[in-house]
């Protein structure tokens, strides 16, 4: 555990997350500067927190007037998936130290885990090389947002384009998505639903408000539209069972033919 072996192949795994990172964590860093947060407290909120929407959101609702109370709810819903993705590695984490498999889940990202689950996938992986893909991944998160806020507190940025990206984020993240009717139905119910909060003046739960709204319409679209489950048919038959292009034989013949003949 944690030999020289592990580290390197872990450090490779970790690499294209790192550089990917850094392209995010500069602007989280520069957007975090612009409430007033200075390095320190970048680097504790990037190592205590370690969520990228979420230390996205956490200033631009901040910039918003958002209240404490709305953006710790915001942030708590958008980071919910973390659970699923912990709670899936259990299998893996069967037979390691609690310690070791709690320290992994509580640092699994969306990014993170995608590279893990395929290394389990393929097998020869462990649960401490996982964690150091993770470690590797929010060293780097962490050292992108420091530099960004000190980039910020050097560079005179706009707020409205340091706030942009949030919205870019998210848009990411969108179009990442696989289009099903639920997944459309909970983006325009969301959107739709964060417009009309600001409509009438209620700008702070706004992300809240359309997050839970679209969630709650897409699974209510999930049970009343459930999709069917499409069964592959095998090479040369029809879906119904028939055999297609195959000549007819006695065997195919029903059992009134067959006694007619007998």
């Amino acid at each position: 555990m944690f030999s020289r072996e592990h580290i390197l192949s872990a450090f490779s795994a970790a690499v294209p997350i790192m550089l990917g990172y850094v392209a995010i964590g500069l602007p989280c860093g520069i957007l975090g500067n612009t409430i007033g947060l200075n390095p320190l407290q970048v680097a504790l909120l990037s190592i205590l927190l370690y969520s990228g929407a979420g230390q996205f959101m956490i200033p631009n609702m901040f910039l918003a007037g958002s209240s404490v109370a709305a953006i710790t709810a915001s942030v708590s819903l958008v980071n919910t998936r973390q659970m699923l993705y912990a709670a899936s590695f259990a299998p893996q984490c069967a037979a390691s130290p609690r310690w070791l498999s709690a320290l992994f889940a509580a640092s699994v990202t969306d990014e993170s885990y995608g590279v893990n689950t395929a290394r389990f996938a393929e097998g020869n992986w462990s649960v401490d090389r996982a964690l150091m893909v993770n470690l590797f991944s929010q060293s780097s998160w962490t050292i992108s947002n420091i530099v960004g806020c000190a980039v910020g507190a050097a560079v005179d940025i706009p707020v409205p384009i340091a706030a942009f990206a949030m919205t870019a984020i998210f848009i990411c993240l969108l179009v990442t998505q696989k289009f099903t009717s639920a997944n459309i139905v909970a983006m325009i119910v969301a959107m739709l639903g964060v417009y009309l909060c600001k409509a009438f003046g209620l700008t702070g739960p706004a992300i809240l408000i359309g997050a839970i709204a679209g969630v709650v319409c897409a699974l209510a679209f999930s049970a009343l539209f459930p999709r069917r489950p499409v069964t592959a048919s095998a090479p040369g038959t029809d879906p119904v069972g028939g055999d297609l292009g195959r000549p007819s034989t006695s065997e195919d013949a029903s059992p009134h033919e067959d006694g007619e003949r007998r």
